[in-house]
Protein backbone atom coordinates (compact mmCIF):
# COMPACT_ATOMS: atom_id res chain seq x y z
CA UNK A 1 0.00 0.00 0.00
CA UNK A 2 1.27 3.35 -1.71
CA UNK A 3 0.03 6.34 0.86
CA UNK A 4 0.35 9.50 -0.30
CA UNK A 5 0.75 12.88 0.97
CA UNK A 6 -2.94 13.26 1.36
CA UNK A 7 -2.95 10.23 3.17
CA UNK A 8 -0.87 11.77 5.77
CA UNK A 9 -2.52 15.49 5.74
CA UNK A 10 -5.95 12.71 6.54
CA UNK A 11 -3.99 11.20 9.74
CA UNK A 12 -2.99 14.67 11.02
CA UNK A 13 -6.51 15.32 10.88
CA UNK A 14 -7.83 12.30 12.73
CA UNK A 15 -5.32 12.60 15.32
CA UNK A 16 -5.75 16.92 16.16
CA UNK A 17 -9.56 15.82 15.91
CA UNK A 18 -8.90 13.34 18.33
CA UNK A 19 -6.72 15.24 20.68
CA UNK A 20 -9.30 18.09 20.44
CA UNK A 21 -12.15 16.00 21.77
CA UNK A 22 -10.08 15.16 24.95
CA UNK A 23 -9.19 18.22 25.63
CA UNK A 24 -12.98 19.17 25.73
CA UNK A 25 -13.39 21.49 23.19
CA UNK A 26 -15.13 21.74 19.86
CA UNK A 27 -14.42 19.89 16.83
CA UNK A 28 -16.01 21.02 14.18
CA UNK A 29 -13.69 23.99 13.06
CA UNK A 30 -10.41 21.94 13.12
CA UNK A 31 -12.91 19.02 11.25
CA UNK A 32 -13.75 21.84 8.39
CA UNK A 33 -9.89 23.24 8.01
CA UNK A 34 -8.58 19.58 8.08
CA UNK A 35 -11.31 18.35 4.65
CA UNK A 36 -10.22 21.91 3.39
CA UNK A 37 -6.63 20.29 3.40
CA UNK A 38 -6.93 16.39 2.25
CA UNK A 39 -9.65 18.04 -0.55
CA UNK A 40 -6.18 20.16 -1.48
CA UNK A 41 -3.54 18.09 -1.47
CA UNK A 42 -5.17 15.30 -2.95
CA UNK A 43 -6.78 16.78 -5.88
CA UNK A 44 -3.86 19.75 -5.89
CA UNK A 45 -6.53 22.39 -6.55
CA UNK A 46 -7.73 25.08 -3.84
CA UNK A 47 -10.81 25.48 -5.59
CA UNK A 48 -11.32 21.74 -5.00
CA UNK A 49 -10.36 21.80 -1.69
CA UNK A 50 -13.15 24.31 -0.82
CA UNK A 51 -15.63 22.53 -2.71
CA UNK A 52 -14.68 19.27 -0.58
CA UNK A 53 -15.74 21.62 2.63
CA UNK A 54 -19.09 21.75 0.96
CA UNK A 55 -19.36 18.27 -0.85
CA UNK A 56 -18.32 16.28 2.09
CA UNK A 57 -20.82 18.10 4.17
CA UNK A 58 -23.51 17.78 1.60
CA UNK A 59 -23.15 13.89 1.47
CA UNK A 60 -22.92 13.24 5.41
CA UNK A 61 -26.40 15.41 5.67
CA UNK A 62 -27.40 12.71 3.20
CA UNK A 63 -26.12 9.87 5.12
CA UNK A 64 -27.09 10.95 8.54
CA UNK A 65 -30.59 12.64 7.37
CA UNK A 66 -32.83 9.45 8.86
CA UNK A 67 -31.74 9.92 11.75
CA UNK A 68 -32.50 13.57 12.07
CA UNK A 69 -35.52 12.79 10.38
CA UNK A 70 -36.50 9.93 13.22
CA UNK A 71 -35.90 12.81 15.81
CA UNK A 72 -37.93 15.61 13.97
CA UNK A 73 -40.95 13.26 13.49
CA UNK A 74 -40.55 11.76 17.21
CA UNK A 75 -40.02 15.00 18.86
CA UNK A 76 -43.37 16.52 16.60
CA UNK A 77 -45.06 13.67 18.00
CA UNK A 78 -44.31 14.40 21.87
CA UNK A 79 -45.22 18.38 21.28
CA UNK A 80 -48.55 16.97 19.91
CA UNK A 81 -48.96 14.71 23.19
CA UNK A 82 -48.20 17.22 25.69
CA UNK A 83 -49.89 19.99 24.19
CA UNK A 84 -53.17 18.41 25.05
CA UNK A 85 -51.92 16.31 28.27
CA UNK A 86 -51.57 13.12 26.84
CA UNK A 87 -47.46 12.16 27.62
CA UNK A 88 -48.65 12.73 31.45
CA UNK A 89 -51.20 9.74 30.92
CA UNK A 90 -49.01 7.91 28.80
CA UNK A 91 -46.17 7.20 30.85
CA UNK A 92 -48.19 6.90 34.39
CA UNK A 93 -48.52 2.87 33.81
CA UNK A 94 -44.24 3.07 33.24
CA UNK A 95 -44.12 5.03 36.56
CA UNK A 96 -45.61 2.10 38.72
CA UNK A 97 -42.66 0.08 37.80
CA UNK A 98 -40.12 3.05 37.50
CA UNK A 99 -40.30 4.11 41.16
CA UNK A 100 -36.34 5.42 41.34
CA UNK A 101 -33.27 6.39 38.69
CA UNK A 102 -31.75 3.35 40.13
CA UNK A 103 -34.61 0.71 38.75
CA UNK A 104 -34.51 2.94 35.87
CA UNK A 105 -31.19 2.61 34.55
CA UNK A 106 -31.40 -0.87 34.54
CA UNK A 107 -35.03 -1.15 32.91
CA UNK A 108 -33.66 1.06 30.12
CA UNK A 109 -30.48 -1.37 29.79
CA UNK A 110 -33.37 -4.24 29.78
CA UNK A 111 -35.65 -2.95 27.08
CA UNK A 112 -33.29 -1.72 25.14
CA UNK A 113 -30.93 -4.65 24.31
CA UNK A 114 -34.36 -6.70 24.08
CA UNK A 115 -35.59 -4.59 21.36
CA UNK A 116 -32.54 -3.96 19.60
CA UNK A 117 -30.94 -7.11 19.57
CA UNK A 118 -33.93 -8.36 17.29
CA UNK A 119 -34.84 -5.43 15.60
CA UNK A 120 -31.15 -2.55 16.17
CA UNK A 121 -31.38 -0.12 17.79
CA UNK A 122 -32.05 2.15 14.76
CA UNK A 123 -36.05 1.67 15.02
CA UNK A 124 -35.78 0.53 18.58
CA UNK A 125 -34.16 3.77 19.96
CA UNK A 126 -37.33 6.23 18.98
CA UNK A 127 -39.49 3.96 20.90
CA UNK A 128 -38.04 3.48 23.88
CA UNK A 129 -36.66 7.29 23.88
CA UNK A 130 -40.72 8.48 23.26
CA UNK A 131 -41.87 6.50 26.38
CA UNK A 132 -39.39 5.51 29.01
CA UNK A 133 -37.06 8.41 29.13
CA UNK A 134 -39.26 10.67 30.36
CA UNK A 135 -40.40 8.46 32.94
CA UNK A 136 -36.85 7.63 34.11
CA UNK A 137 -35.51 11.02 34.64
CA UNK A 138 -38.67 11.72 36.42
CA UNK A 139 -37.78 8.62 38.73
CA UNK A 140 -34.37 10.54 39.49
CA UNK A 141 -32.07 9.33 36.95
CA UNK A 142 -30.46 12.31 35.40
CA UNK A 143 -30.59 12.68 31.03
CA UNK A 144 -26.90 11.40 31.12
CA UNK A 145 -27.45 8.57 32.86
CA UNK A 146 -30.87 7.93 30.56
CA UNK A 147 -28.22 7.94 27.46
CA UNK A 148 -25.62 5.86 28.64
CA UNK A 149 -28.00 2.99 29.50
CA UNK A 150 -29.72 3.10 26.27
CA UNK A 151 -26.20 3.87 23.80
CA UNK A 152 -24.68 0.99 25.50
CA UNK A 153 -27.22 -1.40 25.25
CA UNK A 154 -28.47 -0.89 22.22
CA UNK A 155 -25.78 0.28 19.99
CA UNK A 156 -23.01 -1.12 22.10
CA UNK A 157 -23.82 -4.78 23.60
CA UNK A 158 -27.00 -5.37 21.29
CA UNK A 159 -25.42 -4.31 17.84
CA UNK A 160 -22.24 -5.60 18.34
CA UNK A 161 -22.87 -9.28 18.46
CA UNK A 162 -25.83 -9.02 16.09
CA UNK A 163 -26.49 -12.44 17.37
CA UNK A 164 -30.37 -12.67 15.92
CA UNK A 165 -29.78 -10.90 12.35
CA UNK A 166 -26.20 -11.86 12.50
CA UNK A 167 -25.13 -9.60 9.18
CA UNK A 168 -22.20 -8.59 10.96
CA UNK A 169 -20.72 -11.92 12.20
CA UNK A 170 -21.67 -13.06 8.44
CA UNK A 171 -19.46 -9.61 7.27
CA UNK A 172 -16.44 -10.52 10.01
CA UNK A 173 -16.56 -14.73 9.11
CA UNK A 174 -17.45 -14.01 4.93
CA UNK A 175 -13.99 -12.14 5.01
CA UNK A 176 -11.94 -14.36 7.11
CA UNK A 177 -12.90 -17.55 5.55
CA UNK A 178 -14.81 -19.00 8.01
CA UNK A 179 -17.85 -20.21 9.66
CA UNK A 180 -20.36 -18.10 10.41
CA UNK A 181 -21.33 -19.66 14.12
CA UNK A 182 -17.87 -19.91 15.83
CA UNK A 183 -17.87 -15.83 15.34
CA UNK A 184 -21.49 -15.50 16.15
CA UNK A 185 -21.24 -17.36 19.47
CA UNK A 186 -18.06 -15.60 20.30
CA UNK A 187 -18.88 -12.24 19.33
CA UNK A 188 -22.23 -12.66 21.27
CA UNK A 189 -20.26 -13.51 25.11
CA UNK A 190 -17.73 -10.60 24.36
CA UNK A 191 -20.30 -8.37 23.67
CA UNK A 192 -21.89 -9.21 27.11
CA UNK A 193 -18.86 -8.92 28.73
CA UNK A 194 -18.19 -5.87 26.98
CA UNK A 195 -21.71 -4.59 27.87
CA UNK A 196 -22.16 -5.57 31.35
CA UNK A 197 -18.71 -3.89 32.43
CA UNK A 198 -19.43 -0.77 30.92
CA UNK A 199 -22.62 -0.29 32.34
CA UNK A 200 -21.43 -1.56 35.92
CA UNK A 201 -19.10 1.35 35.54
CA UNK A 202 -21.12 3.44 34.15
CA UNK A 203 -23.90 2.84 36.88
CA UNK A 204 -21.77 3.68 39.53
CA UNK A 205 -19.95 7.12 38.19
CA UNK A 206 -23.75 8.39 38.12
CA UNK A 207 -24.80 7.08 41.22
CA UNK A 208 -24.31 9.34 43.50
CA UNK A 209 -26.38 12.29 41.11
CA UNK A 210 -29.28 9.71 41.10
CA UNK A 211 -32.14 11.95 42.85
CA UNK A 212 -35.64 10.70 44.07
CA UNK A 213 -38.36 10.73 41.96
CA UNK A 214 -39.89 14.37 41.63
CA UNK A 215 -42.06 15.95 38.82
CA UNK A 216 -39.79 18.62 38.53
CA UNK A 217 -37.04 16.74 37.21
CA UNK A 218 -38.80 16.39 33.68
CA UNK A 219 -40.18 19.74 33.79
CA UNK A 220 -36.54 20.90 33.96
CA UNK A 221 -35.29 18.45 31.22
CA UNK A 222 -38.39 19.34 29.18
CA UNK A 223 -37.65 23.20 29.34
CA UNK A 224 -40.38 23.00 26.64
CA UNK A 225 -40.22 26.56 24.28
CA UNK A 226 -43.92 25.72 22.93
CA UNK A 227 -46.83 28.04 23.63
CA UNK A 228 -49.15 25.81 24.12
CA UNK A 229 -51.25 27.31 27.28
CA UNK A 230 -54.03 28.06 24.95
CA UNK A 231 -54.50 24.85 23.44
CA UNK A 232 -54.59 23.08 26.69
CA UNK A 233 -57.14 25.91 27.84
CA UNK A 234 -59.12 24.86 25.26
CA UNK A 235 -58.88 21.26 25.26
CA UNK A 236 -59.31 21.26 28.93
CA UNK A 237 -63.22 22.52 28.18
CA UNK A 238 -63.41 19.43 25.80
CA UNK A 239 -64.12 15.80 26.70
CA UNK A 240 -60.96 14.44 28.66
CA UNK A 241 -61.37 10.69 27.65
CA UNK A 242 -60.07 11.87 23.99
CA UNK A 243 -56.74 12.67 26.10
CA UNK A 244 -56.36 9.35 27.57
CA UNK A 245 -57.56 7.81 24.12
CA UNK A 246 -54.17 8.85 22.58
CA UNK A 247 -52.11 8.61 25.53
CA UNK A 248 -53.20 4.62 24.91
CA UNK A 249 -53.35 4.81 21.07
CA UNK A 250 -49.99 5.88 20.98
CA UNK A 251 -47.80 2.68 23.03
CA UNK A 252 -50.51 0.54 21.36
CA UNK A 253 -49.34 1.79 17.84
CA UNK A 254 -46.01 0.95 18.54
CA UNK A 255 -46.75 -2.39 20.32
CA UNK A 256 -48.84 -3.80 17.12
CA UNK A 257 -45.22 -2.25 15.09
CA UNK A 258 -42.90 -4.62 17.80
CA UNK A 259 -45.47 -7.73 17.57
CA UNK A 260 -45.30 -7.60 13.30
CA UNK A 261 -41.61 -7.23 13.04
CA UNK A 262 -41.10 -9.98 15.59
CA UNK A 263 -43.51 -12.02 13.27
CA UNK A 264 -41.90 -10.86 9.98
CA UNK A 265 -38.66 -11.77 11.48
CA UNK A 266 -40.24 -15.71 12.42
CA UNK A 267 -42.78 -16.37 10.48
CA UNK A 268 -42.86 -16.46 6.65
CA UNK A 269 -46.49 -15.26 6.37
CA UNK A 270 -44.90 -11.56 6.42
CA UNK A 271 -42.16 -10.10 4.43
CA UNK A 272 -39.30 -10.05 6.79
CA UNK A 273 -38.39 -6.04 6.89
CA UNK A 274 -34.84 -5.05 5.87
CA UNK A 275 -32.56 -2.02 6.13
CA UNK A 276 -34.28 0.74 7.41
CA UNK A 277 -37.62 -0.55 7.31
CA UNK A 278 -37.94 -0.51 10.10
CA UNK A 279 -37.12 2.67 11.39
CA UNK A 280 -39.66 4.10 7.91
CA UNK A 281 -42.26 2.10 9.70
CA UNK A 282 -42.18 3.76 12.93
CA UNK A 283 -41.80 6.99 11.59
CA UNK A 284 -44.77 6.96 9.31
CA UNK A 285 -46.88 5.93 11.98
CA UNK A 286 -45.94 8.42 13.98
CA UNK A 287 -46.49 11.11 11.12
CA UNK A 288 -50.27 9.96 11.45
CA UNK A 289 -50.53 9.71 14.76
CA UNK A 290 -49.17 13.45 14.89
CA UNK A 291 -51.84 14.68 12.29
CA UNK A 292 -54.66 12.68 14.34
CA UNK A 293 -53.44 14.13 17.52
CA UNK A 294 -53.37 17.96 16.00
CA UNK A 295 -57.10 17.38 14.91
CA UNK A 296 -58.44 16.92 18.22
CA UNK A 297 -59.49 20.25 18.44
CA UNK A 298 -61.26 21.24 14.91
CA UNK A 299 -60.14 19.10 11.65
CA UNK A 300 -59.90 22.74 9.95
CA UNK A 301 -56.91 23.39 12.12
CA UNK A 302 -55.20 19.79 11.88
CA UNK A 303 -53.21 21.17 8.96
CA UNK A 304 -51.59 24.28 10.58
CA UNK A 305 -51.14 22.47 13.51
CA UNK A 306 -49.59 19.39 12.38
CA UNK A 307 -46.66 21.47 10.44
CA UNK A 308 -46.36 23.84 13.22
CA UNK A 309 -45.27 20.68 15.35
CA UNK A 310 -42.94 19.15 12.65
CA UNK A 311 -41.28 22.68 12.53
CA UNK A 312 -40.50 22.62 16.19
CA UNK A 313 -38.70 18.92 15.52
CA UNK A 314 -36.79 19.89 12.76
CA UNK A 315 -35.97 23.12 14.81
CA UNK A 316 -34.57 20.71 17.44
CA UNK A 317 -33.17 17.96 15.56
CA UNK A 318 -30.93 20.03 13.46
CA UNK A 319 -29.80 22.55 16.42
CA UNK A 320 -28.96 19.45 18.84
CA UNK A 321 -27.48 17.63 15.84
CA UNK A 322 -26.29 20.24 12.92
CA UNK A 323 -22.64 20.42 14.22
CA UNK A 324 -22.18 16.70 13.63
CA UNK A 325 -22.32 16.78 9.67
CA UNK A 326 -18.79 18.76 8.75
CA UNK A 327 -17.21 16.35 11.61
CA UNK A 328 -19.16 13.23 10.07
CA UNK A 329 -17.97 15.00 6.79
CA UNK A 330 -14.25 14.74 7.58
CA UNK A 331 -14.29 11.24 8.64
CA UNK A 332 -16.50 9.84 5.22
CA UNK A 333 -13.20 11.28 3.27
CA UNK A 334 -11.89 7.74 4.71
CA UNK A 335 -14.66 5.61 3.15
CA UNK A 336 -13.90 4.82 -0.65
CA UNK A 337 -17.74 4.52 -1.16
CA UNK A 338 -18.44 7.72 0.34
CA UNK A 339 -15.23 9.52 -0.94
CA UNK A 340 -15.98 8.63 -4.52
CA UNK A 341 -19.55 10.75 -4.00
CA UNK A 342 -17.39 14.04 -2.29
CA UNK A 343 -15.40 13.87 -5.07
CA UNK A 344 -17.44 13.32 -8.03
CA UNK A 345 -15.90 10.22 -8.80
CA UNK A 346 -17.66 8.05 -10.96
CA UNK A 347 -16.10 4.58 -9.90
CA UNK A 348 -15.77 3.61 -6.26
CA UNK A 349 -12.95 1.51 -6.78
CA UNK A 350 -10.48 4.72 -8.15
CA UNK A 351 -11.89 7.16 -5.36
CA UNK A 352 -9.38 7.14 -2.28
CA UNK A 353 -9.65 5.43 0.83
CA UNK A 354 -7.80 7.50 3.41
CA UNK A 355 -8.53 5.26 6.49
CA UNK A 356 -9.10 2.00 5.37
CA UNK A 357 -5.72 2.67 3.00
CA UNK A 358 -4.09 3.88 6.75
CA UNK A 359 -4.75 0.69 8.37
CA UNK A 360 -3.99 -1.90 5.56
CA UNK A 361 -0.33 0.23 5.53
CA UNK A 362 0.23 -0.37 9.34
CA UNK A 363 -0.88 -4.05 9.36
CA UNK A 364 2.38 -5.31 9.31
CA UNK A 365 3.77 -3.55 12.30
CA UNK A 366 1.44 -5.92 14.14
CA UNK A 367 4.02 -8.64 15.80
CA UNK A 368 3.64 -11.92 15.77
CA UNK A 369 2.45 -12.55 19.39
CA UNK A 370 -1.40 -13.72 20.69
CA UNK A 371 -1.78 -10.94 22.94
CA UNK A 372 -0.34 -8.21 20.85
CA UNK A 373 -1.94 -9.47 17.85
CA UNK A 374 -5.38 -9.70 19.54
CA UNK A 375 -5.03 -6.11 21.16
CA UNK A 376 -3.46 -5.36 17.53
CA UNK A 377 -6.50 -6.20 16.29
CA UNK A 378 -8.70 -4.31 18.56
CA UNK A 379 -6.95 -1.44 17.82
CA UNK A 380 -7.46 -1.98 14.02
CA UNK A 381 -11.58 -2.53 14.54
CA UNK A 382 -11.38 0.76 16.85
CA UNK A 383 -9.94 2.97 13.92
CA UNK A 384 -12.15 1.46 11.25
CA UNK A 385 -15.06 3.08 13.41
CA UNK A 386 -14.18 6.06 13.11
CA UNK A 387 -16.53 6.59 10.49
CA UNK A 388 -19.08 6.15 12.27
CA UNK A 389 -20.32 3.32 10.98
CA UNK A 390 -19.12 0.12 12.67
CA UNK A 391 -19.84 -1.96 9.86
CA UNK A 392 -17.87 -1.14 7.05
CA UNK A 393 -14.56 -1.94 8.46
CA UNK A 394 -15.65 -6.06 9.52
CA UNK A 395 -14.34 -7.14 5.98
CA UNK A 396 -10.91 -5.41 6.75
CA UNK A 397 -11.11 -6.62 10.72
CA UNK A 398 -12.14 -10.07 8.62
CA UNK A 399 -9.69 -10.44 6.09
CA UNK A 400 -6.70 -9.57 8.50
CA UNK A 401 -7.62 -12.13 11.11
CA UNK A 402 -7.36 -14.68 9.04
CA UNK A 403 -4.53 -13.77 7.78
CA UNK A 404 -2.95 -13.72 11.39
CA UNK A 405 -4.92 -16.63 12.80
CA UNK A 406 -2.00 -19.19 11.60
CA UNK A 407 1.24 -17.21 12.60
CA UNK A 408 -0.15 -15.58 16.11
CA UNK A 409 -1.50 -18.87 17.03
CA UNK A 410 -4.70 -17.49 17.57
CA UNK A 411 -8.11 -18.72 16.23
CA UNK A 412 -9.51 -16.45 12.99
CA UNK A 413 -12.78 -16.93 15.01
CA UNK A 414 -11.69 -15.32 18.04
CA UNK A 415 -10.11 -12.53 16.24
CA UNK A 416 -12.40 -11.56 14.05
CA UNK A 417 -14.85 -11.38 16.78
CA UNK A 418 -12.55 -9.24 18.68
CA UNK A 419 -12.31 -7.00 16.10
CA UNK A 420 -15.66 -7.05 15.03
CA UNK A 421 -16.12 -5.73 19.12
CA UNK A 422 -13.96 -2.76 18.33
CA UNK A 423 -15.47 -1.74 15.38
CA UNK A 424 -19.04 -1.30 16.10
CA UNK A 425 -18.86 -0.72 19.75
CA UNK A 426 -16.79 2.57 18.57
CA UNK A 427 -18.31 3.28 15.20
CA UNK A 428 -21.77 1.88 15.72
CA UNK A 429 -22.84 4.62 18.38
CA UNK A 430 -20.69 4.62 21.70
CA UNK A 431 -17.71 6.47 20.67
CA UNK A 432 -17.98 8.32 17.52
CA UNK A 433 -20.16 12.09 18.14
CA UNK A 434 -21.25 11.46 14.37
CA UNK A 435 -22.62 8.13 14.25
CA UNK A 436 -26.20 7.15 15.37
CA UNK A 437 -25.28 8.23 18.90
CA UNK A 438 -26.50 11.09 17.81
CA UNK A 439 -30.19 9.98 18.20
CA UNK A 440 -29.31 8.79 21.39
CA UNK A 441 -28.29 12.69 22.35
CA UNK A 442 -31.07 14.56 21.00
CA UNK A 443 -33.60 12.23 22.71
CA UNK A 444 -32.03 12.67 25.92
CA UNK A 445 -31.08 16.24 25.48
CA UNK A 446 -27.40 15.75 26.17
CA UNK A 447 -24.69 17.13 24.25
CA UNK A 448 -23.46 14.53 21.98
CA UNK A 449 -19.64 15.42 22.76
CA UNK A 450 -20.12 15.15 26.69
CA UNK A 451 -22.29 11.79 25.89
CA UNK A 452 -19.24 10.92 24.10
CA UNK A 453 -16.95 11.97 27.38
CA UNK A 454 -18.92 10.13 29.42
CA UNK A 455 -18.52 6.94 27.31
CA UNK A 456 -15.34 6.64 26.71
CA UNK A 457 -13.36 5.12 29.71
CA UNK A 458 -16.38 2.37 30.56
CA UNK A 459 -16.49 1.43 27.01
CA UNK A 460 -12.63 1.03 26.73
CA UNK A 461 -12.32 -0.67 29.75
CA UNK A 462 -14.91 -3.52 29.34
CA UNK A 463 -12.96 -4.06 25.27
CA UNK A 464 -9.94 -3.88 26.86
CA UNK A 465 -11.67 -6.65 29.45
CA UNK A 466 -13.20 -8.61 27.23
CA UNK A 467 -10.64 -9.06 24.50
CA UNK A 468 -8.62 -10.20 27.39
CA UNK A 469 -10.82 -12.81 28.14
CA UNK A 470 -11.21 -13.84 24.50
CA UNK A 471 -7.54 -14.40 24.56
CA UNK A 472 -7.28 -17.02 27.02
CA UNK A 473 -10.60 -18.77 27.20
CA UNK A 474 -11.21 -19.10 23.03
Amino acid sequence: MILTASHWVYLIGTIIIILTMLCRQNVVVPAILMTFLVGWVYSGSFSTGLQTIFNSSLTAAAELFNIFLIIAIMTALLHSLKAIGSDEQMIKPFQRIMTNGHLSFWILVLVTYSLSLFFWPTPAVPLIAALLIPVAIRAGLPPIGAALAISFAGQGMALSSDYMIQIAPMLSATSAGIDVAPVADRTFVLSLITGITALSIAYFSLRKSIKKPALSHSTAWENDQMTASDEMEQFTNQSKQKRIFFAALVPATFLIIIVYMILSKFSSAIPELEGGAGAALIGGAAVLLLICVSSIYQIRTALSHSSDYLVKGFVFAFKAMGPVIPIAGFFFLGSGELSARIFAISEASQAPSFLFDLVQAGQQTIPESPFLAGFGILLVGMITGLDGSGFSGLPLVGALSGALSESVGVDAATLAAIGQMGAIWVGGGTLIAWSSLVAVAGFAKVPVMELVRKSFTPVMTGLLLSTFIALLIF
